[in-house]
């Protein structure tokens, strides 16, 4: 197998394709086997839910089964964008992630969002602070506390969540504070790859006009929020090395909070799968996360 490239690979196509993470235990090649195999607590989910006026601007929402007892401290408010090459996903295979963090006691919120070669960049960047706005503005209707955001995503949804978490631009313009973001979660980012090798990452990002403040590295500083990096010791598509364990160590040199976690037993798409009940066993990626979030330990 080759060596992953300096940065986001040309095998990056589909990046948020589960099917082969659910492959690994049925042979089914659609994501949402994921979904069908055991529940995983207690939810309540609303499906469809309009935050713009494009087809692409609209999300779903996962939340505990209970609302907190009165008095009782509200649970974070995760936003998890998904992968895919900013080029191909859909919100509903990723019902399985929605599942595992709200019957733990999160709310979630999954959005679909604007792709290439509709968008470019930064489109899809407005769209997930858009997206994290209506969060925002419903956070304690839904339940969670408002000042307990947490933007996740797995690798091109990763690359978002990061850059709403480290540069300021895009969630000041879509009118959230950033002091209302705790902390962030990103699991096998790309955040910093350029040069472009990938022919559909290249039309997203419009290569090889690419500025270089498009990469996330370039903006961790001081005053970034609480970080959370998990990373595929086996990814063959986004390096761990020179992604999240060189973001890590620029963030803790800027004084930031980070914890870092490496799983030696899965890749790149196998990591985000872990999060499901039926694939745990290959890595303990859903139990990082939910102790990084505050919520109590699966059962």
């Amino acid at each position: 197998m080759p060596a992953p490239s300096p940065g986001l690979s040309a095998t990056t196509r589909r990046a948020g394709l589960l099917a082969a993470g659910a492959a690994l235990l049925s042979g089914c090649s659609g994501p949402r086997i994921l979904d069908r195999l055991v529940p995983d607590g207690d939810y309540r989910a609303e499906t469809g839910i309009a935050y713009g006026d494009d087809p692409r601007q609209v999300l779903d929402v996962y939340r505990p089964a209970q609302d907190s007892a009165p008095g009782a401290a509200r649970p974070p408010l995760v936003v998890f964008f998904y992968g895919g090459t900013w080029t191909h996903g859909t919100r509903a295979d990723y019902r399985f992630v929605g599942e595992a963090l709200a019957s733990r006691g999160a709310v979630v919120v999954i959005p679909d969002y604007r792709l290439s070669p509709q968008v470019r960049y930064p489109a899809f960047l407005q769209d997930s602070a858009a997206a994290v706005r209506w969060a925002a503005d419903r956070a304690a209707a839904l339940g969670a506390d408002p000042d307990r955001i947490v933007p996740m995503g797995h690798s091109a949804g990763a690359y978002n969540a990061a850059m709403l978490a480290l540069d300021p631009r895009w969630l000041e313009a879509a009118g959230v504070a950033r002091r209302r973001i705790a902390a962030w979660i990103g699991m096998a980012g790309p955040y910093d790859f350029l040069p472009i090798d990938d022919p559909e990452a290249q039309v997203a990002f419009g290569w090889p006009d690419t500025p270089r403040d498009s990469q996330p590295i370039v903006h961790a500083g001081p005053g970034a929020p609480r970080t959370l990096l998990l990373a595929a010791d086996h990814d063959r598509v986004v390096d761990p090395d020179r992604n999240s364990a060189a973001l890590a160590a620029r963030l803790r040199a800027a004084g930031v909070e980070v914890t870092m976690h490496r799983y030696p037993r899965v890749g790149h798409v196998a990591l985000v799968g872990s999060l499901a009940r039926p694939l745990r066993w290959l890595a303990p990626a859903h139990a990082d996360v939910v102790a990084f979030l505050g919520l109590p330990p699966p059962r």
